[in-house]
């Protein structure tokens, strides 16, 4: 696959659905040709001039598949990720699955793309969360892998930078999107963190693709390793 003449591509796994969908639909209106990568889509996605291909960004032969080929991408953003509720991250299974999606496809999409990003000279944003620094009593799977993901992000922008790779993380907060909506739609717990936010409100997807879209860019040129809270002051309060 190829992109126009002179068009930077962008790379987003998870890049159908929530804030993976926000940080394309930015980066679109950018100019960039972007494709997402999934297993789910959003209706926003229809018109938006985003590439989809339906994969689990598990599968080492999928991903290559999809974007293995590519000579170049200016920006990978690793935004899949997934939750499990009910007890089933303290199953075995159930921690393995979180990790395998959340840590370990952020890693292969990051050594499969590096030539591409060489190539480029082009940056990676990965996404951490809150979590990364809060204890889950009902997630460990998903703070733990979100833990790692704030590691990883320091230690390959060490690893990448001989070939000019930038490498950066968002934390976001509490971000309405379908991850967190029985959070939002309970009024109760919806108004104790409502309570706790600096900035009195939950943030919107935007907020994440703007941010996501300022490390992307040239005006970010020197900063990486860096993992930056888009919360709106929840972590500090």
């Amino acid at each position: 696959m190829t992109s126009t003449t002179e068009q930077p591509v962008a790379v987003i796994t998870g890049g159908g659905t929530g804030l993976g969908l926000a940080t394309g639909l930015e980066l679109r209106a950018r100019g960039y040709h972007v494709i997402a990568l999934g297993l789910d889509t959003e209706p926003e996605i229809e018109g938006s001039g985003i590439v989809f291909h339906k994969l689990d960004i598990t599968d080492a032969a999928a991903m290559t598949s999809a974007v293995g080929s590519l000579p170049k991408v200016d920006v990978l953003v690793n935004a899949a990720g997934i939750i499990l509720h009910g007890g089933a991250e303290f199953t075995l299974t159930g921690f393995r699955k979180v990790v395998d999606v959340n840590l370990n496809g952020t890693q292969l999409a990051c050594l499969l793309l590096r030539p591409a990003l060489a190539a480029a000279r082009g940056n990676i944003i990965n996404f951490a969360s809150m979590w990364s620094y809060f204890g889950s009593a009902g997630n460990p799977g998903y703070s733990a892998s979100k833990g790692a993901i704030v590691s990883l992000t320091r230690s390959l922008a060490v690893a990448f930078a001989v070939d000019g790779i930038r490498v950066n993380a968002v934390a976001p907060g509490w971000i309405e999107t379908r991850m967190s909506v029985a959070a939002f739609a309970d009024e109760a717990r919806s108004a104790v963190i409502k309570k706790r936010l600096p900035a009195g409100f939950w943030g919107k997807p935007y907020d994440i693709a703007k941010a996501a879209g300022f490390l992307a860019s040239a005006d970010a040129r020197y900063i990486t390793g860096v993992t930056l809270p888009v919360d709106g002051g929840y972590s500090i309060a």
